[in-house]
This record gives C-alpha cells, structure tokens and sequence, in this order.
C-alpha cells in the first residue's frame, strides 16, 4: 500500500467511525473534508505552522477545497490520507490529499485545497515566512523556486 501513497510526505491513518457512515451504509461524503483537515494539521505539525501562527499572527485559511470520491468506503476500516504541497506560491500553496483504505488496498479518495496565509492582526493577505517556505521544500524539494 505505500506504493499508492509515494510522494506524500505526510501520511495519517484516520479509523472508519459507525457514525461517519450515512443511510446508504458508506461514509457520507462531507466526513472526507474532515478527514483532509485532520491530514492539513498533521502536515502543518510537521512544518511548525501553528507554532509560528503563534508568533506572527499569520496564518492559514482555506480558499477553496475539492473531492473526487472514487470508491465507498465502510465501517469497519482504517484509512490513510496522504498529504503534499502541489503548487506553491508567496502568499499561498496548494495541497494535494489522497485516500487508501486499509481494507480495500485502493485509492477511495483524491482531493485538493487551496491554502491562502493571512495576516490576522493586519486583517490582510501575507507571505509564507522564509522559514515555512524552507521546511516545504526540505519536506518536497521538487518544489524548490530557482532563479537564473
């Protein structure tokens, strides 16, 4: 299954919850934009964005978010979700999310969310610190910005 989930840096496992499934017996499809926040966070943890949010007064918001639902899924199960950085920009970044159930051995989900970085205090759009852009990139180096 890690081979469904190469090039994602971060990868969290979720468990399937009873409640998370919806009348017609699968996971109803509002419970997957939980699952890719949960994913955001962890990859957000693993850039130290909260604790510079702290600090700067600057942080995420979310701009738009997408989801392709490719297969069911049910109770019991355990999924993992993949998280990256697709498109990276001064003031914003793209993720890329991807879905495997642990029981299905497949994809059952894709998704994408546009991440805008704003400045609470100034109520106002704001760059991506040097110090979060070279975490992204040490995390994804593909996505590294060269000047000529």
């Amino acid at each position: 299954m890690s081979n469904l989930l190469e090039g994602f840096p971060v990868i969290t496992e979720i468990p399937v919850a009873w409640g998370e499934m919806d009348a017609l017996n699968h996971v109803n499809n509002v419970v997957y934009f939980r699952y890719f926040e949960t994913a955001r966070l962890d990859y957000f943890a693993d850039i130290g964005l909260m604790e510079e949010m702290q600090v700067t007064q600057t942080g995420p918001v979310l701009s738009e978010t997408s989801s392709r639902y490719r297969r069911p899924v049910t109770y019991p199960d355990n999924l993992l979700v993949g998280s990256r950085v697709s498109e990276l920009a001064e003031d914003s970044f793209v993720m890329e999310y991807k879905i495997v159930s642990k029981q299905q051995g497949a994809v059952t989900t894709t998704g994408t969310a546009k991440v805008v970085m704003f400045n609470f205090k100034q109520q106002k759009r704001a760059r991506l610190s040097p110090t979060l852009l070279e975490k992204i990139v040490s995390m994804q180096p593909e996505l590294a910005i060269t000047t000529d």
